[in-house]
């Protein structure tokens, strides 16, 4: 006995060795800032913004038309703000409402960047209009804020791109590296009309960028909990979408004399088997990136969890979220309360992780529901795109220009839950990262595609001067 507790007293010992050891191994990935020289920015963006909102480029659904005179009206906002802009850089209208800008530059031998943005919104649901502190589409300005819809998503970054190029066109500033502009019109319902086309348009012409960038990414403010600094999340990758139908079929019947198997008994019972079967947690890249960079800026025993995750795996990756997440979103059937119904239906959505496809999500399914139930794939459905690298020269410059212009963040890598314009760039663009300095906290959060979308004064400013830094960081 005394044999056997001296042994695990030993192995107690190792364990715990092994455990500090790789913790104090565990080194800040910080770099360190620059000095920069930050641009004057005229309060007169805040109307340019402001004017920006008030065009109800809104995507309801995939097969609805755009509205032209929407869509139309705020491109001819774009020409009459930004005349520098559109004078020095060629313009490309990709299937008439997707914006496709080239400003040329000096050097042919450098690959160029894309800076991405889309014009369209969310719809605003009518019973909340009373909850918004401006009309939606008012584009107010208050003493703090810009208030409206697209302000956070995404019309802030495409505007705050325009406005640092026109500063550097008054200044005379000539790119080296040819730089393009790409804003699709309909990333709001998947984008397949518009950063899709501008993409393979780009293909066509023999374009391979060094670097993409588009939204995605942002500076969180206390929102990592043990990181009081703000976090700047560059997302390297982004989780694929994908929707279900559960169909079950029956006869049907009287409801004084059910049978065995109810129509909508199948169907629950399958949506009950897919959340408490869901997909495994796996630790991939960027995850572990995101445990290197993370890791040596928390307190000291959540530093240990996030230095062994040979340890802690489980635990971290479920509070990274880390696993293709299963979500019944929608459910139909029955249209009587004393009738069996004949047909019942759910829709089952799942973001899917990189190193998993839709075709392996519905054999998950297919494995886990009743034979009595039909499935298929319904709606828009993208796989996971590559992930792009955390050592790259691309990343080392965006990484440097955001630790310059905003010191006190941590920057860390990671992955993005939802879904972006940018993965139609994967196969012209060495390197896609997700990022733009839109500060949020936790209530900021809720303001996307919710109520009272705003964003602060100071943040926008914010948002063009990193545009501004980062242009001439990449020339």
């Amino acid at each position: 006995m005394k044999k056997l507790i001296f042994a695990l007293l030993i192995a107690l010992v190792v364990i715990v060795a092994i455990l500090l050891i790789n913790t104090f191994r565990l080194s800040s990935k910080q770099v360190d800032p620059e000095p920069i020289e930050r641009v004057t920015i005229s309060d007169e963006v805040y109307q340019n913004l402001s004017k920006a909102i008030q065009y109800k480029t809104i995507s309801f659904n995939e097969d609805a038309i755009p509205d032209s005179a929407e869509f139309f009206g705020f491109h001819r906002f774009l020409e009459e703000t930004f005349p520098l802009l559109h004078a020095n850089l060629s313009l490309e209208k990709i299937n008439t409402y997707s914006l496709l800008y080239k400003w040329q530059g000096s050097d042919e031998s450098l690959k160029p960047i894309i800076l991405m943005s889309h014009q369209d919104v969310v719809p605003v649901d009518e019973p909340t209009l009373n909850q918004w502190e401006a009309g939606p589409f008012e584009g107010k300005i208050t003493d703090t804020h810009i208030i409206g819809r697209g302000t956070m998503d995404d019309k802030s970054t495409l505007i705050a791109v325009m406005e640092a190029i026109e500063k550097l066109l008054e200044e005379n500033y000539q790119p080296a590296r040819t730089i393009y502009i790409a804003s699709g019109h309909d990333e709001e319902v998947g984008g397949p009309k518009g950063a899709a086309k501008i993409a393979e348009y780009l293909k066509s012409q023999g374009v391979q960028a060094a670097m993409t960038i588009d939204e995605g990414g942002y500076i969180a403010e206390g929102m990592v909990p043990g990181v009081e600094a703000p976090v700047a999340m560059i997302n390297l990758g982004e989780k694929g979408f994908a929707s279900f139908r559960l169909i079950v079929r029956t006869n049907g019947g009287h409801s004084s004399a059910p049978p065995k198997e109810n129509t909508i008994g199948i169907l629950a019972k399958s949506i009950v088997d897919l959340e408490n079967n869901q997909l495994p947690y796996k630790l991939i890249p960027p995850i572990d990136s995101q445990l290197e960079y993370l890791g040596p800026e928390l307190p000291f025993l959540t530093r240990v969890a996030f230095a062994n995750p040979w340890l802690f795996k489980k635990q971290l990756l479920e509070g990274l979220n880390a696993h293709t997440t299963t979500a019944p979103t929608i459910i139909e059937g029955g249209v009587k309360n004393n009738v069996i119904p004949t047909v019942a239906e759910a829709t089952i959505n799942f973001r899917i992780l990189p190193g998993e496809s839709i075709e392996s999500v519905q054999a998950h399914i297919e494995s886990i529901v009743s034979d009595k139930v039909q499935v298929e794939p319904v709606g828009f459905l993208t796989n996971p795109p590559a992930v792009s690298s955390a050592d790259s020269e691309s990343y080392k410059i965006l990484e440097k220009t955001i630790r310059s212009m905003f010191p006190e963040t941590v920057v860390v890598p990671g992955l993005l839950g939802g879904a972006t314009d940018s993965r139609y760039f994967i196969d012209i663009s060495d390197d896609v990262y997700r990022f733009y300095p839109v500060r949020l906290d936790p209530k900021s959060m809720e303001r996307f595609h919710g109520i009272d979308e705003k964003i602060s004064k100071e943040n926008y400013k914010e948002i063009i001067q990193f545009s501004y830094q980062l242009i001439k960081n990449f020339n």
